[in-house]
Formats: structure tokens, C-alpha cells, sequence
């Protein structure tokens, strides 16, 4: 009980400290949950800056559940278009078809229920269960590991399954359950603005007094992570292929990166590779088989985008053809002044727009 009672003092720092610094952000002048939703799923691999805008961008596409329901996904993902990861869109729109389908359009107010939405996990049911309705779920997420386990300096990995229950108790014990909504807050803003990754300010801390990772002397250690996970490198080479007043299009399927967003036919190779190798390549030599010759040349090479897993090594290659074939025929045809019609991953957006303005 009495460390109870210390955490909760602890808990009551926290808020002082988050009423004195929270920023004036937009999802937290609301309590509809179908907004406070939208904002916890951009914000899960965005930072506030630049999640803010795309939040009012959204919220103008589809204010309501019912309007993203009733959407194409095709126009989900173009205003999606630019913060990446776009599984969270996806999910988005098939969790409002399914609150429209079993809930009449009316969000689920049970934790239980939230959980069953398709995307969403414990951490952001918590939060808007708690930020709602203030329902006394912990959230944890890094910035609630940061603070976690610095406060307490937690040896046990955050990467394991033990790690990941040690944290959900200790975030439990922390929050008062009459204060949930506001702890989580306060917690999660903590971690963002003061007790941040690098070269945290302990000396203007509130609980420094109290941080076992500061009376280590070296706070930065914690969270303890066990395993750092493998980056891999992919070759991307794109064609963009003009064919008249006309392009090509492919639409990613399957569960590789970028599903349901549109890029130009591409060859992916293990290494990276000149023009006069990739001509060498089957795929180079299908895709551009007797349509007269065609006439290459590299527009920008070696672009490179990185993803969470994944470093992409893209060349683009402008090709103009005189005859379409067969492999062609393949992809979506499309007019060049429809470019902009349709959602793409950052990295063709960026070569759209930065090199065929």
C-alpha cells in the first residue's frame, strides 16, 4: 500500500507538471472518440509536427465515422498519402465499415469491444477509453517505457514477453483510476517533452528526487532493449514510361510494403546494378520487347528511403516507347495529366514531384 501511495504521488507530480506544459493540440479539445481514434493511429508512428496537419487533413476527408465508412479505399489512401506505413489507413477504413456493420456507426465504448476493431491494439483502446470516458486502462507506449523505466531503472528488456508485462504492471500501479484519462496524458507528454530519448534535462525534472535511472548516473540506458532488429537493403529500379500522352501504373497487393498504393512498373534486384546490367535482366527485356526501341534515360539514381526494416535504394529511369506490347497491356494505362488522381508511397510522390514539375 505504501508503494501505492508512492506512485500515486508520483502520478499527482505528473499531472501538475502535464497542466502546466501540455500542448494545445487538437484531439484534446474533444471527446468524440471517432477523433481522438484518428489522432492515436497517425500518431503511433508520427511525430505531433507532422502528424498535426495530416490529422486536420483527415478529419476534413472524413469527419465521422459513416463518411470513412462509405469510402473508396483508393481515396482513403490518397489522403493518407505521406505519412507512410499505410496499413493504418487500411485498418482505419475497414474498422469504420465494421463500427457502421455491428455498432449502427456508434464507436464501442467498452475497452473489450475496442479491442476488436481491426488495428487497434491495448495501447490505443487504452487511450481512448481512458481520454473518453476515462476508464482506468494504462497506456504503454515508448515514450511510457521511457519514463517507466528510468523512474524505476527496469532491467528487464521491453522486448521480451516478460519486459512487456513488468511494464503494464508498473503503468497500472502508477495511474490513479479516478485520474486515467489525464495520467495517460500526462505520462505519454512527459515522455515526449521532458524525459526524452537523448540528453534528457534531469536537473529541471520533478522526479528526478525519485528516478532511480537518474540516481544511476546514467539515465539514458534505460529502457533496456535485448534485440535489435535486422535492416535489410532493397534495389528498387522504376520505369516511368511514356507512351504518347500516356504512363503505366502497378497497384501493390499482397503483404509486402506499400499495399494498395500505386507505382511505376519496377524491377527489383539483389544488388545495385548499372543500366547496361539491368538491360541483361528477363524482366528488362519482357517488359520492353518490341515496343520499338525504346529511349532511356536515368533521371535520378541511388534514392534512398528508409523504412523501419528496410533501406530502399531506388533509380528511376524515364523511358519513352513507340509501340505497346503485350507486358505492357499488364499494367494500369493512364493519361500523364492524371498522374495526380491516384495515392503513391513517399518515394514516388517525392520523384513526381520533384523531378516532373
Amino acid at each position: 500500500m505504501l508503494y501505492q501511495d508512492k506512485t500515486y504521488r508520483e502520478s499527482g507530480m505528473l499531472r501538475e507538471w502535464y497542466q502546466e506544459h501540455e500542448r494545445d493540440l487538437p484531439w484534446r479539445h474533444t471527446k468524440d472518440p471517432y477523433r481522438i481514434w484518428v489522432s492515436e493511429i497517425i500518431l503511433q508512428q508520427t511525430r505531433v509536427a507532422q502528424g498535426l496537419d495530416y490529422y486536420t487533413r483527415f478529419i476534413a476527408c472524413f469527419p465521422d465515422v459513416k463518411s470513412l465508412a462509405e469510402a473508396e479505399q483508393q481515396d482513403v489512401l490518397k489522403c493518407w498519402q505521406g505519412l507512410g506505413y499505410y496499413s493504418r489507413a487500411r485498418n482505419l477504413h475497414e474498422a469504420a465499415k465494421d463500427i457502421m456493420s455491428r455498432y449502427d456507426g456508434i464507436f464501442p465504448e467498452q475497452y473489450k469491444d475496442i479491442l476488436t476493431l481491426k488495428g487497434i491494439g491495448e495501447y490505443t483502446a487504452a487511450a481512448i477509453a481512458s481520454f473518453v470516458w476515462n476508464r482506468p486502462y494504462p497506456v504503454v507506449d515508448g515514450n511510457v517505457y521511457r519514463v517507466l523505466g528510468r523512474l524505476y531503472a527496469v532491467t528487464t528488456p521491453i522486448d521480451t514477453g516478460e519486459g512487456k508485462k513488468k511494464y503494464r504492471e508498473l503503468a497500472t500501479l502508477l495511474m490513479p483510476p479516478e485520474h486515467a484519462g489525464m495520467h495517460n496524458q500526462a505520462v505519454m507528454e512527459f515522455g515526449a517533452l521532458q524525459c526524452v530519448p537523448q540528453n534528457p534535462d534531469c536537473e529541471q525534472c520533478p522526479l528526478s528526487d525519485n528516478c532511480l535511472g537518474y540516481a544511476s548516473g546514467n539515465p539514458q540506458q534505460y529502457p533496456v532493449k535485448q534485440n535489435k532488429t535486422k535492416i535489410r537493403d532493397r534495389y528498387l529500379n522504376y520505369f516511368f514510361i511514356v507512351y504518347g500522352s500516356y504512363t503505366y501504373l502497378h497497384r501493390r497487393t499482397g503483404k509486402d510494403i506499400w499495399e494498395g498504393l500505386y507505382e511505376f512498373p519496377v524491377i527489383e534486384t539483389a544488388v545495385s546494378v548499372e543500366l547496361t546490367e539491368l538491360k541483361d535482366e528477363k524482366a528488362f527485356n519482357s517488359l520492353f520487347h518490341e515496343t520499338g526501341e525504346p529511349a532511356l534515360s536515368v533521371v535520378t539514381r541511388d534514392v534512398k528511403h528508409v523504412l523501419s526494416h528496410q533501406i530502399l535504394h531506388a533509380t528511376f529511369y524515364r523511358v519513352e516507347i513507340h509501340k505497346e506490347n503485350a507486358a505492357l497491356k499488364k499494367y494500369l494505362k493512364i493519361p500523364l495529366a492524371a498522374l495526380d488522381e491516384y495515392p503513391y508511397p513517399r518515394l514516388i510522390d517525392s520523384f513526381l514531384t520533384e523531378k516532373l514539375e
